[in-house]
């Protein structure tokens, strides 16, 4: 197998202060937030407007890596299922997908709605909904 370094382009500000108190999904009680990137980073943040659908691929720092085997949404009435049918946080590579909303812009600080995740996590990466440029079209 090869490996690979991925390089945080900045971290998230948000009031949520642990895994346990961070809404499952966005839509149930995700915060406003904040996406604040290094200055390295400045120029790629050119376009970024309020009300821009982004996805954001982040690396959630707290999951655990070794976890194969899950219940969904963490009942455990529920079957066991393999970690990649399902959304969990703990996964071999913790990558979370987040699709927000740009609510505005300060420099190198995006203010985002619909982000559910934790205070301090790297943000490695940011990209157009694709849905939102076919619309632009």
């Amino acid at each position: 197998m090869i490996s690979f370094t991925v390089t945080p382009v900045g971290r998230i500000e948000s009031p949520i202060q642990s895994v346990s108190s961070a809404p499952r999904q966005p839509d149930e009680g995700a915060p406003p937030a904040w996406l604040v990137f290094e200055p390295h980073y400045r120029d790629a943040l050119l376009e970024i407007r309020a009300g821009d659908a982004l996805t954001v691929l982040t690396w959630m720092h707290l999951a655990s890596r070794d976890v194969l085997r899950v219940h969904p949404r963490g009942d455990a009435t529920r079957a066991e299922t393999g970690v990649f049918s399902t959304r969990s946080p703990a996964r071999p590579n913790p990558i979370g997908l987040h699709d927000v909303e740009v609510v505005s812009v300060d420099g190198l600080r995006l203010q985002v709605k619909h982000l559910e995740a934790v205070d301090g996590t790297p943000i490695i990466d940011v990209k157009p909904r694709l849905d939102q440029k076919i619309a632009l079209r």
